[in-house]
């Protein structure tokens, strides 16, 4: 009797991969339909569990933001492996003496503490410095009288300007830069800024009288606003990058682009080109520094860099599920070259001659490793990468002004990060607009240098006297 051969056992994975990829053949098909009904329901669940696997954000790729991916499927935070506080030998630093004594008073024991005896009088003392803020801080309330007088000549009554508030305003510059600061530049909420207002400054002002006041000044502001913008646009350099961002409850996007001189902060329902060409209004000529968030590729610039501590973040995320001997192979030999390629930056001993020698070489293996075959998924997929980003990938090493990762754009949104958290986004397009302005300001005076508060508040002095904002400062000494 002749026994007929069995069937070999379905490979439900393969089955799932040919058809998630289109590649699912007319006899894959008939086998699948011979093992019966359970077979194909298995199979159906499983393609339909991996759809919906690809469609969640993937919580470890560069080009995800924070914000779009559930707090279930964020990893753990690392504990920290160095220690906090200053390192072995590091010279410290105290806070500065005051440069004024408001006040002096001396203690002294009128008998001892411990037994009651009389005391003997030395010449001996010690002085302690204490600075602290009066019990009731009490705000300076003016009054102002504005005569209003009549002119023959022009026919008409005129009156002086009151440079101390905007028309119309009660409160005055400073105190409006005070409590805009503190939830534009701090992420403090309105109902917490009323508070600190009412608490220990005794000034009463309604949550629509703080937004009002607010959206005065960023609309007197809106100059500094845009000659940022042009500032920035002007620069050698620019660090890109955006996070997702709420407006009346739904996901829109900051934008932010920055330097060490400045930084612009844009609200934007897109996520796309259309919110880079309204920052990109003409040709960038500088090097835009960014992750590999594909949209980049469409800003009008002319030369980019792609942030290699994204690319080594996900090698070593592929490193921790994938053990295959050739990823392996092709993680180690790109570390290498990055790690080459980084060194090679700080060897200012090196010739020019020897220096451009060793940047060729770098190039050469880049391409070696980007023109090879790999069965390896992984490792087909970045070949891919870094082959189609060949030419940005170490751009800062012919433009040494340039940095190779992308930390200085990501420094900058943290805070907004942090801020989002807090006052979890705006409630209007207006309420973006002056997110957008006002943070804008506020993080770009801190950048140069200048205290806030204080520069605003004589900004807007000037503005009212002379009829004219000036120009934003340029870049002074450190601020805080």
């Amino acid at each position: 009797m002749q026994t007929t051969p069995a069937a070999p056992a379905l490979d439900l994975a393969s089955l799932v991969d040919a058809l998630l990829q289109g590649k699912l053949t007319e006899a894959d098909a008939a086998r699948l339909a011979a093992a019966g009904q359970e077979a194909v329901l298995l199979t159906l669940m499983a393609a339909n569990a991996r759809i919906a696997a690809l469609q969640q954000p993937a919580a470890g790729h560069p080009s995800t933001p924070s914000a779009m991916v559930p707090i279930y499927q964020k990893p753990p935070t690392p504990r920290r492996k160095k220690k906090p506080g200053a390192k072995n030998g590091h010279p410290g630093s105290r806070r500065p003496t005051p440069a004024k004594i408001d006040q002096r008073v001396e203690h002294r024991l009128p008998a001892c503490p411990c037994c009651g005896g009389e005391l003997n009088r030395c010449n001996r003392h010690r002085t302690r410095i204490i600075e602290d803020i009066p019990q009731n801080i009490q705000p300076v309330v003016t009054e102002h009288t504005i005569h209003r007088d009549y002119c023959p000549a022009c026919k008409k009554h005129v009156e002086p300007v009151v440079p101390d508030a905007m028309p119309g305003a009660t409160l005055g510059h400073r105190v409006v830069a005070l409590l805009s600061g503190f939830h534009y530049g701090l992420g403090i909420t309105l109902s917490q800024v009323q508070e600190i207002l009412s608490a220990h400054l005794n000034t009463q002002v309604s949550l629509g009288g703080l937004l009002n006041a607010s959206g005065r000044m960023a609309a007197a502001l809106l100059p500094w606003y845009e000659q940022l913008s042009q500032e920035l646009r002007a620069s050698s350099c620019l660090n890109a990058d955006e996070t997702g961002w709420r407006v009346n409850g739904q996901t829109h996007w900051l934008w932010c682009f920055c330097n060490s001189d400045g930084c612009y902060y844009m609200i934007d329902r897109s996520r796309g080109s259309d919110a880079l060409h309204k920052f990109f209004v003409e040709v960038f000529a500088g090097t835009l520094v960014h992750d590999f968030w594909a949209v980049y590729e469409s800003a009008m610039v002319e030369n980019h860099q792609y942030c290699l501590v994204h690319l080594l973040r996900e090698l070593f995320k592929v490193d921790e599920h994938n053990g295959s001997a050739e990823w392996k192979a092709f993680s180690k030999q790109l570390k290498r070259l990055i790690r080459d390629g980084l060194r090679l930056r700080k060897r200012p001993d090196y010739t020019r001659q020897r220096y451009r020698s060793r940047f060729g070489l770098i190039y050469h293996r880049l391409d070696i490793l980007a023109g090879g075959t790999y069965n390896d998924p992984d490792a087909r997929r970045l070949a891919k990468r870094i082959h189609k980003y060949r030419d940005h990938l170490f751009t800062f090493l012919d433009q040494l002004h340039v940095p190779p990762d992308n930390n200085g754009g990501e420094r900058q949104i943290r805070p907004a990060v942090i801020m989002r958290k807090n006052i979890l986004g705006n409630r209007s397009q207006n309420g973006a607009h002056i997110q957008g302005v006002l943070m804008s300001i506020f993080r770009t005076l801190k950048l140069r240098g200048h205290d806030p508060t204080t520069t605003i508040a004589a900004a807007l002095r000037e503005m009212l006297q002379t009829g004219q904002l000036p120009p934003l400062p340029a870049k002074a000494v450190a601020y805080g």
